[in-house]
């Protein structure tokens, strides 16, 4: 392993994601000596749990296709991945040994579905090249003379370090699954430095359920949440498969079939990661978000209308919409939740629900249950190569900025490649203030 010699010029990471890991990587690629310091007891927590169900690497979509994901900060994100895009992604993993396959639904897995023996094989690397960590460091901010202070976490070693670099790289990722690193306290200490931070909120996040009331159907009101029983029977269950429609007022828009999760108190999971950014807008801006459920997304309305209205004899109505339609247990109970007695047995409003179930969300869980966060640094207060324009020498990358992505495999393809930007705007800049 290399060591710095008194010419050398130095970097310090802070952060050991993936795109702090990426910003190592490419700093040292160019010659710089790099100091890695993390809080946690080993890098790549997130990344690991991220993979825990088999790591969604990046996305097979084309471009601009795969740029549009990032909404309104698609233009910025799209730069970074003209530096590494999903291609660029597979690319290299391939040259850590690590081949890659796109499943069924567009997404691009490891061919194991894990993502320890990628982490691994790319700290290998990174250590190899000479890249040096020191874990169990968080920090702290600036001490008088500028250098960087860290508070030991280690319950063996007590007192504070300070430590100085010619180029420092800011990836501390945003506040979602504090107990990994995350914690967004790093977003005060650039605020007292004049940075213009973003608040930082739920990403991907499930939501709370309120009061379930809709226009078309004007007497269906059920009481804040779901009911006890329903509770009991369904959290955890998935609903599927299933529509999600939304109307905001101000013209936002969401339409897509997939499946999502009751939880004890409203919705998560997929379908709704998804609407997540759109809802909470709307949530944020007046209090309440109205989404509509298709349960029967491959029906169209004149089939469920027919099915509903068709005689049924002796048989009870529940067992009817489970023979004609398929209708039971949490399906059902969806329908329970929403119409009162009188109109479950209307066959216009139980058939209207079936195709267009409203239901009322009116918060984002906590921001600390999120799978990714919102907000932090504005992009306007960066370069385009993500250095600070207030604070010369300090670069920033990953989820500690203001931009986010759907799950998908958007949101570690971005984070990675800003990671890149970010290492090698730190290498050019030194570079420049060099032959300057």
């Amino acid at each position: 392993m290399s060591q710095p010699s008194s010419s050398s010029k130095t970097a310090i990471v802070i952060g050991g994601g993936p795109a702090g890991l990426m910003a190592a990587e490419r700093l040292r690629a160019a010659g710089i000596e790099v100091d890695l310091y993390d809080a946690m007891a080993s890098v790549g927590r997130k990344f690991l749990l991220a993979g825990k169900g088999g790591l969604n690497l990046t996305h097979s979509e084309d471009r601009p296709l795969f740029d549009s994901r990032f909404a309104e900060r698609s233009s910025s994100v799209a730069a970074w991945l003209d530096q590494l895009d999903g291609p660029g992604l597979r690319a290299w993993a391939a040259e850590l040994g690590v081949d890659t396959f796109v499943g069924s639904s567009g997404r691009v897995f490891p061919s194991s579905m894990k993502a320890a023996p990628l982490l691994r094989a790319w700290l290998h690397r990174l250590r190899e090249s000479g890249v040096r960590f020191h874990m169990r460091k968080r920090w702290l901010g600036w001490a008088d003379d500028g250098g960087l202070r860290f508070a030991s976490t280690s319950s063996g070693e007590a007192g504070e370090l300070t430590v100085k670099a010619d180029v420092v790289v800011l990836a501390l990722g945003g506040a979602s699954w504090p107990q990994l690193g995350s914690n967004g306290a790093w977003a005060p200490l650039l605020a007292q430095r004049g940075v213009d931070v973003a608040p930082l909120r739920a990403a991907n996040c499930g939501f709370e359920l309120g009061p379930r009331q809709d226009p078309t159907l004007a007497q269906a009101v059920a009481p804040i949440g779901w009911s006890e029983l329903f509770t009991a029977r369904f959290a955890g269950l998935p609903v599927k498969p299933v529509a999600l429609h939304f109307e905001g007022q101000t013209g936002r828009k969401f339409s897509r079939q997939g499946e999502f999760v009751i939880t004890e108190d409203g919705i998560e999971g997929s379908l709704v990661y998804a609407a997540s950014a759109l809802l909470r807008e709307e949530i944020a801006e007046f209090g309440q978000a109205l989404i509509h459920l298709d349960l029967l997304p491959d029906r169209s309305v004149d089939f469920v209308a027919a099915e509903v209205a068709r005689p049924r004899g002796p048989r009870s109505l529940s067992t009817h919409l489970k023979s004609r339609l398929g209708i039971e247990g949490l399906k059902a109970g969806l329908l329970r939740e929403v119409l009162n007695k009188e109109q479950y047995g209307d066959p216009a409003t139980l058939a209207a629900t079936l195709k267009r179930l409203p239901l009322r969300l009116v918060a984002a869980r906590p921001v600390a249950e999120a799978i990714s966060t919102a907000g932090g640094v504005r992009l306007e207060a960066l370069s385009p190569e993500l250095m600070l324009e207030k604070l010369p020498g300090l670069f920033c990358a990953g989820e500690m900025l203001d931009w986010e992505a759907p799950t998908g495999g958007y949101l570690l393809t971005a984070s990675m490649a800003s990671g890149r930007v970010a290492g090698d705007g730190a290498a050019a800049w030194l570079k420049a203030r060099s032959a300057g």
